[in-house]
């Protein structure tokens, strides 16, 4: 999250992330011995304080709904967060953000100062203004395995409260729609006058969107968290006592309050000002932050056992709920996300530690790169002239959903669907590919007639699923080709197999992207090939007695194959 004052922006992840490096050792300094020993011995099915709930037993994520565009009808009359200075459409010269959004399903889009993308597309950002754009958002959740979103929501009495005011009802409604759950994160930086104004503004105005079925509950209460207490820095200069005065208030309104609190809570530090620990100890759920803490899977093993397993067992002493934070990583940081791997790391140590509920750092933070909200996968829908890097920067292929799918797979190990893992089981690319088993021999068996495919006349006839056992015509070399594909050479005449428009068939001398394909692993072990050429799904024609083609765009029985490897 960022606060921005007028034209001037800061964010609270800069001014935290400062510090962030001296913190870790002296956080595992201070960690007592016994303590440390009392946590280790924890198991990952300890009660939670509280039942599962729509924040208990849940995934989390932080959405900011922040950004807008002239003409798109905002009160704020401006490109609220695309850019520093609003009036002007962000350019390489006026940028607010540091990566670009797939910007493929939105109906509305708004022309920006950059250069065309690298594909020739012109460059359109979304407004979270429009409807539609926060319908996309929320769709995305229900696809993907979010259970509640938390609005984020600064200081409203300003200028930019009439364009946050509306924002509440259309996440409201996208909420309602998409059957998510949502709730009011209040973040308390630079509020001046927060300890009045922040209980007016529930009492007037966020305490109605309580009555929507999508508005998020937990132990029978109404969700309402506040981010930004004990923070020892300028921006948050409240005092124990008035943050106190705060948590109860809100409590005697008859909510469950979240916190969203230094990441030395605990421990002590230079993050956290003194003589706030019984404050931290009067929320029902604390999420400490972790932006600028960690940067790789490494630090997330350092903090799970010198940090996290001490958080989680002082909870459980004084009956808290524990929801840490997970992150995707920054996309400007070249290696950070280590495509996927980091943010996984983080997954697998919060689900081993304990923890009653995970919060994603953040949905749509594009202004910090953190977002796994649907990201642009290669430089062809990056502006030319912007700088910035896409998902697939560290050379391996990454789907624009792939921090959504991550998120899904997470969700499934917190709710223990699937075992905990500490190996990924989301791969970058869309359906999963299978890394392996490249530079082998393989053939291909039609699930739809339990066949083999056929190189059919020694390679000069299109391939085709005729055959009960297998032979040479029946075996392909699949070796690795760029950006996590593959190609497939057959045995029967040495020459790889090409896709289009017209049938499969092995009559190329050299690959190129027409004898590029991406292996999908299927839920049920199959496999699918789907033609860097077109886009398209290969099929077992007329359910296996015509041949192969590359021309479904969804996979069904047809397009399933059991994959043999030598």
């Amino acid at each position: 999250m960022a606060k921005t004052h007028g034209r001037t922006s800061w964010t609270r992840r800069r001014v935290l992330g400062t510090a962030a490096a001296g913190t870790a050792a002296a956080a595992a300094g201070s960690l007592r011995v016994a303590e440390a020993a009392t946590a280790s011995s924890r198991s990952a099915a300890t009660p939670s304080a509280s039942p599962a709930g729509d924040v208990v037993g849940k995934i989390t994520v932080g959405y900011q709904g922040w950004f807008a565009a002239k003409g798109d009808g905002a009160p704020i009359d401006g490109w609220w967060h695309w850019s520093h200075d609003w009036s002007k459409p962000p350019s390489p010269a006026n940028t607010g953000i540091k990566c670009w959004p797939d910007m493929s399903e939105y109906t509305r889009t708004y022309r920006t100062g950059y250069a065309d993308l690298g594909n020739g597309q012109p460059a359109t950002l979304f407004s979270s203004y429009d409807q539609q754009t926060v319908d996309t958002h929320f769709s995305w959740m229900s696809q993907y395995g979010v259970d509640t979103a938390a609005l984020q929501r600064f200081d409203p009495t300003g200028g930019e409260g009439p364009t946050r005011d509306a924002m509440a009802s259309k996440v409201r409604s996208a909420a309602e729609a998409h059957d998510v759950k949502f709730y009011v994160m209040y973040d308390v930086t630079g509020w001046t006058a927060m300890q009045s104004e922040i209980k007016t503004d529930w009492t007037a105005k966020m305490k109605a969107h309580t009555a929507s079925p999508a508005y998020a509950r937990q132990n029978g209460k109404p969700v309402v968290a506040i981010w930004g207490f004990g923070f020892n820095d300028d921006a948050h200069p409240f005092s124990a006592a008035a943050c106190g005065d705060v948590i109860a208030w809100f409590k005697s309104q008859g909510c469950y309050v979240i916190g969203g609190i230094p990441k030395e809570w605990r421990t002590g530090g230079q993050g956290t000002r003194d003589g706030f620990l019984d404050t931290y100890r009067a929320f029902d759920m604390i999420s400490p932050w972790m932006v600028g803490a960690i940067g790789s899977a490494a630090d997330s093993d350092h903090y799970y056992q010198y940090v996290n397993l001490g958080d989680q067992a002082e909870c459980d002493a004084h009956g808290i709920d524990y929801q840490p934070c997970v992150l995707p990583g920054d996309v400007s940081v070249p290696g950070q996300r280590a495509h996927g791997d980091f943010m996984w790391r983080q997954f697998y140590n919060m689900v081993r530690v304990g923890a009653q509920g995970l919060y994603i750092s953040m949905f749509d933070e594009f202004n910090e790169g953190n977002q796994i909200a649907k990201t642009a996968a290669t430089k062809a829908a990056v502006p030319v002239d912007s700088g910035f890097l896409a998902l697939d920067e560290d050379g391996t292929a990454c789907s624009s959903d792939y921090y959504l799918r991550l998120t899904a797979d997470g969700g499934r190990m917190l709710k223990r669907s699937i075992a905990l893992t500490a190996t990924r089981p989301t791969e970058p690319v869309p359906g999963g590919t299978t890394p392996t088993p490249t530079g082998k021999v393989v053939a291909f068996r039609a699930n739809v007639n339990n066949a083999y495919v056929t190189a059919e006349s020694a390679g000069a006839s299109p391939l085709i699923a005729n055959r009960a056992a297998i032979g040479p015509w029946e075996q392909f070399d699949m070796t690795s080709a760029d950006g996590g594909s593959i190609t497939l050479r057959s045995h029967a005449n040495g020459r790889y197999v090409t896709a289009g428009s017209a049938p499969l068939i092995a009559d190329s001398s050299t690959p190129g992207r027409a004898q590029a394909f991406q292996l999908v692993r299927n839920s049920d072990g199959t496999v699918s090939l789907l033609a860097l050429a077109n886009g398209q799904y290969v099929t077992a024609e007329n359910a296996g007695a015509s041949a192969l083609i590359a021309n479904r765009t969804a996979i069904g029985p047809w397009e399933k194959f059991t994959l043999v490897t030598d």
